[in-house]
């Protein structure tokens, strides 16, 4: 896509990268032809930005969730050939004068005939059509039993009869939401009703054409059931029968063993009870027929009466025992029914029965439901008419504000109205934080966000009442974070102006400002420092616990026995070690001797003294200074956005300057009057300020010293000029 030779663009320089200025209607509608290069973003997500979720799911043609370049392209040039004067869209207004459409094409014309048709509906005057218009009638055709969704629901039908037809379908197959909101029924779903009642039909017309299939007509299902409740048992007796007619001696263990009855002989028994129900149907011997009333199982004897009222007496007559022969012709005489009922069709319509359905297949209802569909299909241009009116006053609204964050990023940098990707502001530890965005996926956002090089803080926000709950990452840019730690509370305000409790969750640690750098040796000491004293107080505390609780117990011991405790023998005298007394005095010697010839080189630059000052400051201060400009320096907004499922296109850098403006420190207000009296502050000891003193008076001696004052006070010269040092003459070369 290259850019054409005729168009003069103009760009403003923010964020270390140029970017392309969309002040006039002309350069808006232009966008497609700027080179993608050149645009800040190449795609942004269509939830959690502070823009309208309608607009941007207008802009989604595809409908997978993000705005791309050529989506937001073909917006923007089927907006801008609908509009008379492309500045309009920089007003970002709702409403829109009908004398504004462009009525030169066919398009055009039928919007603005829709649009007048709006007012119309409304019985509005005037030639203003807003947003708010459109939205109350389309409320108002929602509304209306026909709304050219293609959906009809049970108000849809004038008479008792296809009404009823309506609920019937819907509990059958489903329903789908029709624009009011209520369950209604599309033509797929009409014609899936009918081919599944069809296929119902057909199967049971097959069973009505088969005598064998239902050979006691309706009471075959009864009796297939009962048979079907006893099949495993039965099998299971005639075949313990065949292995006693095989083996006598096997007798005994099919019939089960006494100790086995003794297992549960002594609880409290059911007939229904399961130890009982595991035992054969009756007793086992070979040949024997099976018990039809008498010797059954007590378990079983309901079962089983009921096999032979359902089954067995009809299909083979009335008997007292059932041997194995009537049961395997029992079995083939049901047989084509289980074999029909596996292949059952038309399940889903069942529940309305045989005669129900052929009443519905030989009557009209497919034929009024369908007619009713189309009916309400017929009003389908006219809501196509009001949400395209909806969709031209939607993209006049906002397309140019879109543009602003997304082809540039014109209202991030100029610091005016916050970018759509700012959820809001955080307040916590005296700093007002407005760098916050939305988080959806913690995880991936993690992993992208920290290449940013921006310190953030993740925080869980909660609003107390509503039960309502989100994330948010904050990039502090300014201030410290000498207190910013996991566990600490704020408020976040989104940008509706709710406020949210928050918590840091996460932190990702990177520099803030070089200011901060510059004191982090020096708190990293003091850091180190206090840990140690308190480690060695902790230590010292330890100790003196642990005698002072040997001594107790010493106590107790003795009051228990009534001896005196035992009297610890005196500890031995320290003896000097001459060796140790001169190496410490050498090591003293050695530690003075460096100090001294600090202090010396030091006191020797005189009026250089300011510059070694700096010098050391730089030497501590300056690798964590350089790493800090480093890193600042690389700090840019992209990967936060692409965490969010942005594709940013540019280096969207954050310099110190510009991380200063997001980030507000605690500063009370001009003119403001403060009073320095702390009636509790803490009273200050004299000790530091008179070693302070001390340490500037030999400073200042030895500096004297080294000058040369010193020496001419002591020895009375003090004032009195020194003679100029003698010309040294040249030496005389030997001959």
């Amino acid at each position: 896509m290259q850019d054409t030779p005729q168009r003069t663009w103009r760009f403003f320089r923010a964020g270390g990268f140029d970017q392309v200025r969309l002040d006039t209607g002309a350069e808006l509608l232009a966008i497609g032809k700027l080179n993608q290069k050149l645009w800040v973003a190449l795609a942004c997500p269509t939830t959690g930005l502070h823009f309208d979720a309608k607009t941007l799911a207008l802009i989604d043609s595809d409908k997978d969730g993000r705005v791309r370049a050529p989506e937001l392209i073909s917006a923007v040039q089927w907006a801008g050939a609908l509009i008379k004067n492309p500045d309009d869209f920089l007003k970002a207004a709702d409403s829109l004068s009908l004398s504004a459409i462009n009525d030169a094409t066919p398009e055009g014309r039928a919007i603005l005939a829709s649009a007048r048709q709006i007012l119309d509906t409304l019985k509005k005057l005037g030639d203003t059509i807003s947003l708010s218009d459109t939205t109350k009638v389309a409320e108002k055709f929602v509304e209306t039993v026909f709304n050219g969704d293609g959906l009809i629901v049970e108000d849809s039908a004038a008479d008792e009869a296809t009404k009823a037809v309506i609920k019937e379908v819907i509990a059958c197959v489903g329903s789908e939401l029709d624009r009011s909101g209520k369950p209604g029924l599309s033509q797929a779903k009409v014609d899936q009703f009918f081919a599944e009642a069809t296929a119902f039909a057909g199967w049971w017309q097959k069973a009505e054409t088969d005598a064998a299939i239902l050979p006691l007509g309706e009471a075959t299902a009864a009796a297939a059931a009962a048979v079907q409740a006893v099949t495993s048992k039965v099998d299971d007796y005639f075949a313990r029968c065949r292995l006693a007619a095989f083996d006598p001696r096997a007798l005994t263990a099919l019939n089960r063993e006494e100790k086995e009855y003794l297992s549960f002989a002594a609880k409290e028994l059911t007939i229904s009870s399961v130890e009982i129900a595991g035992f054969p149907l009756a007793r086992v011997a070979a040949g024997q027929p099976l018990p039809l009333n008498e010797g059954l199982n007590p378990a079983w004897q309901d079962t089983i009466a009921q096999l032979s009222r359902a089954a067995i007496k009809p299909l083979l007559g009335d008997r007292p025992a059932l041997t194995e022969s009537d049961w395997a012709a029992l079995l083939a005489r049901l047989a084509p029914f289980a074999s029909w009922s596996a292949g059952k069709a038309g399940a889903t319509v069942e529940r309305l029965g045989r005669a129900r359905i052929r009443e519905l297949l030989a009557g009209k209802a497919k034929e009024h439901l369908a007619a009713l569909i189309a009916k309400d299909k017929e009003l389908e241009p006219q809501f196509a008419a009001i949400a395209t009116v909806e969709k031209l006053l939607r993209f006049h609204r906002d397309l140019h504000l879109l543009c602003l964050n997304f082809v540039s990023f014109k209202d991030f940098y100029d610091r005016g109205e916050p970018a759509i990707f700012q959820a809001g502001t955080l307040y916590l530890d005296q700093r007002s934080c407005e760098l916050c965005l939305t988080v959806e996926d913690a995880g991936r956002h993690a992993t992208m966000a920290g290449l940013s090089g921006a310190y953030l803080a993740y925080c869980d926000c909660a609003r107390k009442g509503s039960g309502e709950k989100r994330q948010i990452v904050a990039a502090f840019t300014d201030g410290d974070a000498d207190n910013l730690m996991v566990g600490r509370n704020g408020i976040f305000y989104d940008r509706k102006g709710q406020d949210w409790d928050a918590t840091i969750t996460k932190i990702v640690d990177n520099p803030i400002s070089i200011r901060q750098a510059f004191w982090a040796p020096y708190k990293k000491v003091s850091r180190f420092i206090g840990e140690q004293i308190n480690k060695r107080a902790v230590a010292a505390d330890n100790a003196a616990m642990q005698k002072l609780t040997a001594g107790a117990l010493d106590l107790e011991k003795a009051a228990d026995t009534g001896k005196a405790p035992a009297t610890a023998p005196p500890l031995p005298k320290p003896k000097l070690d001459t060796g140790i007394i001169a190496a410490l005095g050498v090591a003293a010697a050695g530690i003075g001797g460096m100090i001294g010839g600090i202090v010396s080189a030091f006191l020797g630059l005189k009026a250089w003294m300011p510059i070694g000052v700096i010098g050391i400051l730089l030497m501590i201060s300056g690798p964590s200074m350089f790493l800090a400009w480093l890193k600042l320096r690389k700090r840019n907004l992209g990967p936060l956005l692409d965490a969010n499922g942005w594709a940013v296109n540019a280096k969207a850098r954050i310099n110190v300057p510009f991380g200063a403006s997001l980030t507000g420190v605690a500063k009370l207000p001009p003119g403001a009057q403060r009073d320095l009296t702390d009636p509790y502050a803490e009273k200050l000891s004299p000790w530091p300020k008179v070693i302070v003193l001390v340490a500037i008076l030999v400073a200042a001696y030895m500096l004297l010293n080294q000058m040369g004052f010193i020496y001419d006070w002591t020895n009375g010269r003090l004032g009195i000029a020194k003679p100029a040092p003698a010309a040294t003459a040249p030496a005389v070369p030997a001959k």
